[in-house]
């Protein structure tokens, strides 16, 4: 829609309908997720399994948001033209991201002190036996983390947070591979690396519009073009580095003749495959605004399908957290 002034935008109402329906629907894949997963497969579901997704879903979210912060920022940084001072940057979200991070590293460290189990009342939950166990250890340093992370972000050096979200990452990396597993250490390295680079190209991307937008008013398009052209072009790292992790993790969990039955199958290979497939709808998103980018008048319209790509991001987001929680079907 148009008017004398040119395309019409959406209003502030407008997009925070749009934001909050998005935000409803990507909940709905981890609360609603584990039993369409399930149903058929024979698979026992974990108790609390809709809650476990919903609060990893949260925590993986509120990981990419500072994430991807630090890392527009130092692209923004390194444009020509900003070697004298810092550019214009959006209000950070990193204290609102480090707060919810947080409390969602709590609630899961709350099942963990139960026997990941849901507590039925407060005498159920053992703190002190989380002490005792390595997933709990893992669980205190995530909630620390996030605690630490906050506090980061509020001072005068919030890129500190580097530190903390590092250490949530490790964590995260350790607890998706236990001792149990065969080279669990192997596991957790391929983890490590496609969660950084997973964090750095949802939370970028999010951030990069942000600063867009920002930076539309005042500056014109050619400083924009050149961050998104320049993130653009880290992304396609990003996303090679993310599917060689991917695929490596899923073939030590699904060997390769037995990969085909258990994505449809399995409970975690029909999450798996719903990912994979939103995966790649963010794929040909980022490719058409890489077009866009190069090839467009208006470099900038590459802003719609990078929108777009976003809100496909968060139903991937969504879809991680719901893979940690369905039974994985390790065969060895």
């Amino acid at each position: 829609m148009t008017d004398s002034r040119g395309p019409l935008r959406p209003t502030g109402a407008g997009r925070a309908v749009a934001v909050l329906v998005l935000v409803a629907l990507a909940a709905l894949i981890p609360l609603l997720g584990p039993s369409a997963a399930l149903h058929g497969t024979g698979e026992a579901e974990v108790p609390g399994a809709g809650g476990i997704a919903l609060l990893r879903t949260v925590l993986f979210a509120a990981l990419c948001i500072p994430v991807g912060e630090l890392f527009v920022n130092r692209l923004a940084r390194s444009l020509p033209g900003t070697e004298t001072g810092h550019p214009a940057v959006p209000r950070s979200w990193s204290p609102f991201a480090a707060a919810a991070g947080f409390a969602a590293a709590l609630g899961l460290a709350t099942l963990v002190a139960t026997g990941n189990l849901v507590p039925g009342e407060v005498a159920d939950i053992d703190v002190g036996g989380l002490y005792a166990s390595r997933d709990g250890k893992l669980a205190l340093l995530e909630v620390n983390a996030f605690l630490v992370a906050g506090l980061c972000a509020v001072s005068r050096r919030p890129v500190t947070q580097v530190w903390p979200l590092a250490a949530v990452i490790v964590a995260e990396a350790l607890r998706a591979h236990p001792t149990t597993e065969h080279s669990p250490l192997t596991g957790s390295g391929l983890t490590l690396v496609h969660l950084t680079c997973a964090a750095l190209w949802a939370g970028g991307l999010l951030h990069a519009l942000r600063t867009l937008r920002l930076w539309s008013g005042r500056n014109g398009t050619a400083p924009g073009a050149a961050l998104l052209g320049l993130y653009a072009r880290v992304a396609v790292l990003l996303l090679a580095a993310i599917t060689v992790t991917g695929v490596c993790s899923s073939l030590r969990r699904m060997p390769p003749e037995t990969i085909l039955e258990q994505l449809t199958g399995t409970a975690y290979g029909r999450a798996l495959l719903a990912k994979v497939l939103l995966v790649v709808v963010v794929a040909a998103l980022a490719v058409w605004a890489r077009r866009r980018l190069r090839r467009a008048a208006d470099p900038l319209t590459a802003c719609a399908p990078a929108r777009a790509e976003v809100a496909a991001l968060g139903l991937a987001v969504a879809a991680s957290g719901l893979l940690t929680a369905l039974p994985v079907p390790i065969r060895w």
